[in-house]
């Protein structure tokens, strides 16, 4: 979630006092590459369209405004609409039930927070004995894990040794 904070802000700072450095950028490769640069205070020609009907504005309201301005200001909407509050504490709560790093973001506090965002499903007493549950889940869960991996570590050395058993069997049937 942090990266989509970043990015807001980042989009938000582009938009706020991006536009000098961008038509710097654009007018330096422009020359670079022998391309003809519009005077930004002629009037805005909208090519292949009848002249007659359009708002007469100029090259630099036309590229800051309709196209700069209108682009970051559509990714923020989105962002923000996808990511409103609500949404956003919804996924960090989730975060919390990540196995990644043996439960490292897991959060008690905020998975009891998730479970009364479903009040339909938990009523007053279940979320008390989640609380509690989590607790006995934070002291058991390390000792599971460890076990848990133990036995898989057994479990793939026992096949190894059986594929290397059954390999050499093969040979020694093979040169008889």
């Amino acid at each position: 979630m942090s990266l989509v904070k970043v990015c807001k802000q980042q989009l938000q700072m582009m938009r706020d006092s991006g536009w000098d450095s961008l038509i710097d950028q654009v007018f330096s490769f422009c020359e670079k590459k022998d391309i003809n640069i519009p005077n930004m205070d002629d009037i805005f020609k909208p090519p292949g369209r009848s002249r007659r009907k359009v708002q007469e504005t100029t090259n630099l309201h036309h590229f800051r405004v309709e196209l700069f301005y209108s682009v970051i200001d559509m990714q923020l909407r989105e962002l923000n609409d996808r990511f409103n509050e609500v949404n956003t504490e919804l996924i960090i709560c989730m975060v919390c039930l990540s196995p990644i790093d043996l439960f490292s973001s897991f959060d008690k506090k905020r998975l009891i927070q998730l479970a009364e965002y479903y009040q339909d499903d938990f009523s007053t007493a279940e979320l008390m004995a989640l609380d509690i549950q989590l607790e006995t889940y934070i002291i058991d869960m390390p000792l599971i894990l460890l076990v848990a991996t133990t036995t898989v570590e057994k479990g793939f050395f026992c096949y190894e040794h059986c594929q290397e058993s059954t390999t050499q069997s093969n040979r020694r049937s093979m040169d008889e």
